[in-house]
């Protein structure tokens, strides 16, 4: 009789829908904004950050991780769609999908899972990004993480979440700068030294320091309501800072990331893998924790393997778009693409012969790194004109100069890597339909009438 009944209780459980008989884990994904990732202090860097370094000592850093675009809102429909930049129609900044695109917050909530989104935004249209929480201002709402996680602890449905900060994104005045005094601050040597630039890469410090803090809250939120063990937790750091070399560009600088992956009981502790992410993989990979299928199309793919131990690779070559036309203060066509691989990273500077600006061209910290070129100090000049003067072509042997500051395109024995990779770039470009120069052009037309009308008149000015 005892086996009978037993029997019986097996099979009911089996008829019951997945998400009774084993608990659906919880995603939350927080991202910083303009933070180079090398400054991250697990990453090596001066910042100090306690509570990402706590969680690199409970789950899974990430050493090759990378996006696909070296700016805000591009970088945001990265990670939300699965697409590279032109196949969703987001490759300018302050830009927007193509209506017909996708959004993770389509794939989960038939899963079961409420998505949601509090802090920075920079993404459009409402209908391709229907989170049932969207914005509420610059940083994550606390308030609503907290009632969020509450409301999941009392039986409601798991949770997706994003919580997207604002910082350590320039003016730079949040966090205590006094910690990083400007005479002992390291600066990278791809950056002219100058006061204001020590000056601002202090703050620059302080503002991570404080992002960490955002991480700590969201962390002891979870803990408060009892969610961490089943709940995975992916911290980035997004695109380079603002400062040379980093954001804009498609240098290491401004297309690497940091990673970092919690997941108690799934994801080994105190591990490090190299394998080679990007950004588009974060939606095929929360899909596959979520327990559905691959969905078609996204660019993406799942990196739950290298999560779980299974493997220690996922990708060969990552890719990179940078987009000046269309953004205020930008070259009005200079398209720049990127691959890399473990080994050698190329990049195509598409109109060479213009000069390149941005937003950083036009700082305080940048005018003052031309004052001092035009001392006659060496190291400044050499800096200055390589920022907004660029060969059409750039290799780097990323192993031996991680930095990338020697382009050896044209020495000879490199041709060989050359042509391999710009082979892989151009069948990336063909597949995205990225016309190179003429896709450059056509980028206004990705952005909202406000933005293109509030730039016709800074131009006018």
């Amino acid at each position: 009789m005892c086996i009978r009944i037993n029997s019986i209780l097996i099979l009911a459980a089996a008829l019951l829908p997945t998400q009774i008989v084993a608990e659906k884990p919880n995603l939350v994904f927080i991202v910083a904004d303009d933070c180079t990732f090398r400054d991250i202090g697990c990453y090596g860097g001066q910042a100090k950050t306690p509570n990402i370094d706590r969680l690199a000592l409970q789950g899974m850093r990430f050493t090759h991780c990378f996006q696909a675009a070296p700016m805000c809102s591009p970088t945001r429909h990265n990670i939300y769609t699965g697409l590279y930049p032109v196949k969703s129609g987001a490759w300018p900044n302050h830009t927007r999908a193509y209506p017909h695109v996708k959004s993770i917050v389509h794939h989960l909530k038939p899963l079961g899972y409420r998505v949601t989104q509090t802090g920075k935004t920079h993404i459009n249209p409402p209908e391709v990004f229907p989170f049932e929480n969207f914005g509420g201002g610059k940083n994550p709402d606390m308030e609503y993480i907290d009632r969020l996680f509450a409301e999941t602890a009392k039986g409601g449905k798991p949770f997706c979440l994003f919580a997207c900060s604002n910082e350590p994104h320039s003016p730079w005045n949040k966090g205590d700068a006094s910690v990083y005094p400007p005479a002992k601050v390291k600066l990278p040597p791809y950056i002219v030294d100058t006061m204001r630039v020590r000056e601002d890469f202090s703050r620059y410090l302080a503002e991570i320091t404080y992002y960490d803090s955002q991480v700590g809250e969201i962390m002891r939120l979870l803990d408060k309501h009892g969610l961490a063990d089943n709940t995975l937790v992916m911290v980035v750091s997004e695109q380079g800072n603002a400062f040379p070399f980093a954001k804009w560009t498609c240098y290491d600088h401004g297309l690497q990331s940091a990673m970092i992956v919690r997941w108690p009981g799934k994801v080994k502790a105190g591990t490090t893998t190299d394998a080679m992410v990007e950004y588009v993989d974060v939606t095929p990979t929360f899909i596959d924790v979520a327990g559905g299928e691959p969905v078609s199309p996204v660019d993406g793919r799942s990196f739950l393997p290298v999560l779980s131990g299974e493997s220690e690779t996922h990708k060969r070559h990552v890719f990179g778009i940078m987009t000046t036309h269309g953004i205020i203060n930008g070259t009005d066509a200079y398209a720049i693409r990127s691959v890399r691989d473990t080994r050698y990273k190329l990049i195509l500077n598409l109109n060479h012969q213009s000069k390149f600006t941005n937003a950083c061209t036009r700082s305080p910290a940048f005018q003052s790194m031309v004052a001092k070129a035009k001392t006659g100090d060496a190291t400044a000049r050499r800096l200055v004109h390589a920022y907004q003067n660029r060969p059409a072509v750039e290799l780097y042997d990323m192993q031996k100069d991680p930095l990338e500051l020697a382009n050896i395109a044209g020495q000879t024995g490199t041709e060989k890597h050359i042509i391999r990779l710009r082979s892989k770039l151009e069948a990336w470009m063909k597949s995205q339909g990225d016309q190179g120069v003429e896709t450059e052009l056509k980028a206004s037309e990705r952005q909202g009438a406000k933005r293109r009308n509030k730039r016709n008149i800074l131009k006018k000015k």
